[in-house]
């Protein structure tokens, strides 16, 4: 009885084992759509978030074909494109906008990781110089507490950038409308808002600002999924997230949130790939709803 279950330990533990290494090696693409009356032309975009220096292949080969075969209209990053450890290369992230901003238009919300490289040189020394300057040099439009207009399209970009006390571990700072007013201003009437807002757990405060879409990143989709449950473990390590990926609404206002395409710290994901996320925004009147796809590949 004991070998038994013995052999049945090592042959889960080897299963486990394959699907950590699959999962971890991998990204799969989701794919949205979503119709409302402010949209006045049809778009697709994809969003990257939480990429953490990953590379799919030399010189992200596999990740650059996936996002050419969407033919996108812009790049949209939720942040974290990189990983703030001293000394640490920026060389994939860096590559990967480089290529990216010389094909379309590309705009960039900071994650809690671009914030630290830009605010706290003495611990990371010349990488936040260097990462800003690779961003202006490809003409990436970097959104810190601002907006862009895309007036043909009928859509507002806005670029939240949240400081390391929203970002706390095992707890959380409120986050109130009345804040993201004086960090962003009013919402822009008669404009379909999407806000870059990299920590989606204050979801609740961007509908009540009044962001059309939400999207996000930085849960990296709970580190393992469970059926029913979803995400175990936030990168904020409080068990369970909310908010762990996939879309999510409040009245008419949506969020989507991006697994990421990397991961840091914990280098492992279980039974939860890494993802693609690619929009598509389309005019009608929204009673539909978006509908959801999603493809593995």
């Amino acid at each position: 009885m004991i070998l038994k279950l013995g052999i049945a330990a090592a042959f889960f533990c080897l299963c486990l084992l394959a699907v950590i290494i699959y999962d971890s090696t991998r990204f799969v693409k989701a794919v949205y759509r979503i119709e409302h009356p402010k949209i006045k032309k049809h778009v697709k975009f994809v969003l990257l978030a939480d990429l953490h220096n990953r590379s799919y292949g030399k010189g992200n080969q596999k990740l650059l074909d996936a996002i050419e075969a969407q033919r996108p209209d812009f790049i949209l990053s939720a942040g974290d494109l990189m990983t703030s450890v001293p000394g640490l290369s920026m060389k994939p992230a860096e590559a990967l906008v480089e290529t990216l901003a010389g094909r379309y238009p590309f705009y960039y919300a900071n994650g809690n990781h671009e914030y630290r490289i830009w605010h706290d040189p003495e611990k990371y020394g010349g990488m936040g110089e260097e990462y800003r300057h690779v961003l202006r040099q490809s003409r990436v439009c970097l959104l810190e507490n601002e907006s862009v207009c895309l007036p043909a399209e009928g859509i507002r970009i806005y670029g939240l950038d949240l400081p390391p006390l929203y970002y706390r571990k095992l707890r959380s700072h409120p986050l109130s409308k009345e804040e993201l007013d004086r960090m962003l201003g009013p919402v822009r009437e008669g404009e379909y808002g999407i806000l870059l807002a990299h920590n989606p757990a204050y979801f609740e405060a961007y509908a009540s600002w009044g962001a059309d879409l939400t999207l996000s990143g930085h849960v990296h989709g709970g580190i393992m999924r469970l059926p029913w449950l979803g995400g175990v473990l936030s990168t904020s390590l409080t068990l369970f997230p909310k908010y762990d990926g996939g879309e999510f609404c409040r009245g008419e206002r949506r969020m989507i949130v991006s697994r990421g395409l990397g991961s840091h710290t914990v280098p492992i994901r279980i039974f939860n790939p890494a993802e693609l996320v690619v929009v598509e925004l389309v005019p009608g009147d929204g009673k539909s709803g978006p509908g959801r796809q999603k493809n593995r590949g």
